[in-house]
């Protein structure tokens, strides 16, 4: 049945994206603007397949632990509106939490830093996932399959999810009027992927935006009066951009940080568990350091 489902969702989902991609194309070139390039396109559809077999590699023992804990369940739904629209989300909540934990610790980051090194932003960017992922995102729905809901289900809404979060990720779609206040639109995911400290870390949302604005990372994209434009990509530079580098770079970063002389044990640990830029002498800074570095020499009278 999870592979009924995945067969229906690509033949739902492939002429949808050749449609948009083929759009997006199309309005770049008779804007004249340079959205792709071969070799980042190549790049993200790439990334995309590795993450697909890391995937394939884990859905045997995922299924397995979600049908455990589905097994031991004490509720039991009827597949009513109701029931899709609890799952949907759950199962977008759930995702909230996992995608904020990829920024807030520099292990998660590791893997999910690939997703934000291009620094163009087009709907494949989308398919450009964290390869490594699959190894614990579905632990992260126990709690839905324990609360009574089908693993196939579980997964089917997810897939779903993904398929709007590919919908995001283009300059081509400005704001969306009251959808704003409700789903993550485009030009909120714009700020996702944006390395200007003001947007770092900020909306976190797969398909609902009201989860930013409970838990503190919403952040709408500014006006060019009130802000500067968006640079697309990570703080800092890579040394290239070849596929082991987007993969590791990060984790090659977090051992040369970790061997540093002269740190204690819980220095060492900041350096693979704590947010992302984190340092014990100040030769790099988490996005929150970064944004109060910004406001001060944006506002120096305030000193703050």
């Amino acid at each position: 049945m999870h592979v009924l489902y995945d067969q229906i969702m690509l033949l739902l989902t492939t002429p949808l994206y050749v449609l948009i991609i083929g759009a997006e194309l199309l309005i770049s070139h008779l804007e004249g603007v340079k959205s792709y390039t071969w070799k980042n396109t190549f790049h993200n559809f790439l990334l995309s397949i590795l993450t697909g077999l890391t995937d394939l590699a884990m859905r045997g023992i995922s299924l397995i632990v979600l049908t455990f804990f589905f097994s031991i369940s004490f509720f039991t739904w009827q597949h009513s509106i109701a029931y899709w629209v609890i799952l949907l989300l759950l199962v977008d909540g759930m995702h909230y939490w996992l995608h904020r934990l990829g920024h807030y610790s520099r292990f998660f980051w590791a893997v999910h830093v690939n997703h934000h090194s291009s620094k163009q932003y087009n709907f494949t960017v989308g398919f450009r996932t964290g390869v490594l992922e699959p190894f614990y995102s579905f632990l992260f729905f126990v709690p839905i399959a324990f609360a009574g809901f089908r693993p196939i289900d579980i997964f089917f809404i997810y897939s779903v999810g993904q398929v709007w979060a590919i919908l995001t990720h283009t300059e081509k779609i400005k704001k969306l009027g009251w959808l704003e206040y409700i789903f993550v639109t485009p030009s909120h995911h714009r700020v996702h992927h944006a390395s200007n400290p003001r947007y770092l870390d900020r909306n976190m949302g797969t398909v609902f935006i009201f989860w930013d604005k409970l838990f503190g990372t919403f952040q709408q994209e500014l006006p060019a009066q009130q802000y500067e434009p968006i640079r697309y990509g990570i703080t800092h530079e890579l040394e290239n951009d070849n596929i082991p580098t987007l993969i590791f770079h990060e984790w090659r970063a977090i051992v040369r940080d970790m061997r540093r002389k002269d740190l204690s044990l819980k220095q060492r640990l900041m350096y693979l568990f704590g947010p992302p830029g984190w340092s014990h002498d100040g030769h790099s800074m988490t996005s929150r350091e970064l944004r109060l570095q910004e406001h001060i020499k944006k506002n120096p009278s305030t000193g703050c």
